[in-house]
């Protein structure tokens, strides 16, 4: 029981910050009055407080009352939009980097998704992506092929390849499908987001469409925990969400 204490505290004190309670900018309970009201010690409090800064979201100076530094970023599904996009509703700075570009023969599962023969060649661009200077994510994307020059020329620092694609080419995408799930940090991903490996990262894989149903891209996107929280809303008359067991667990939409 005890050494949940501290899981318990960093959720409460987690819903104040995302209910407003504690808006960006204020500053939370030090840690005796946090202590005193827990009944617990300063330092299962100090606990708590390091899950919330690994989160993003209070500062992280032990001693000094800690500063709510944001509140939770939520991304919704009822429209299409890039990451760059979605991050610049929120009011966030949003950064982008490309670390590889390789053409290759696609997967099988790559393939399958994009409708293309087995071994045809895609583009595969690795990016990593930043909030605020943050590390949030790391992306791995095959382009199909009639795409791929366009990715090829763009700038390693370009924020959006969807929205670059779209005013240079032409290539507009009017359609997704979302597989979500989690999985551990491999080495790779564990250097990039700063996370140890094996850590959970909350992973969006998607495949978007033209509006007249060609393949532009299929994702693999991996978010830090605590990066970003997604959003589905549904009803009784229309539901979007599906459940698949197995490798495919995740939501649909």
């Amino acid at each position: 029981m005890g050494s949940s204490r501290y899981l318990e505290i960093a959720e409460a004190l987690r819903q104040s910050i995302l209910l407003g309670e504690y808006p960006v900018g204020a500053r939370l309970p030090s840690e005796s009055d946090l202590a005193a009201r827990w009944h617990v010690s300063r330092g299962t409090v100090r606990q708590a407080a390091a899950l919330l800064a690994s989160e993003g979201l209070i500062g992280s100076r032990q001693g000094a009352r800690r500063v709510v530094l944001r509140q939770e970023r939520r991304h919704s599904f009822q429209q299409l939009n890039s990451f760059a996009q979605w991050a610049q509703t929120i009011g966030c700075e949003v950064s982008s980097r490309i670390l590889s570009r390789t053409a290759r023969p696609a997967t099988t599962e790559e393939a399958s998704r994009l409708g293309i023969d087995p071994g045809g060649e895609v583009l595969c661009v690795v990016r990593l992506r930043r909030l605020d200077g943050e590390p949030v994510m790391i992306e791995r994307t095959a382009y199909t092929e009639w795409v791929a020059p366009v990715v090829r020329a763009l700038p390693e620092d370009c924020v959006s390849i969807m929205n670059s694609i779209a005013e240079e080419a032409g290539i507009v995408a009017h359609y997704g499908e979302h597989l979500i799930d989690a999985v551990a940090a491999g080495s790779e991903d564990a250097r990039a987001l700063q996370v140890r490996r094996g850590s959970p990262l909350l992973r969006q894989r998607h495949l978007t469409y033209t509006a007249a149903g060609r393949t532009i891209e299929w994702t693999d996107d991996r978010y830090r925990a605590g990066s970003v929280a997604f959003s589905v809303s549904n009803s009784a008359a229309a539901t979007p969400l599906e459940r698949h067991a197995g490798p495919e667990v995740g939501a649909r939409t």
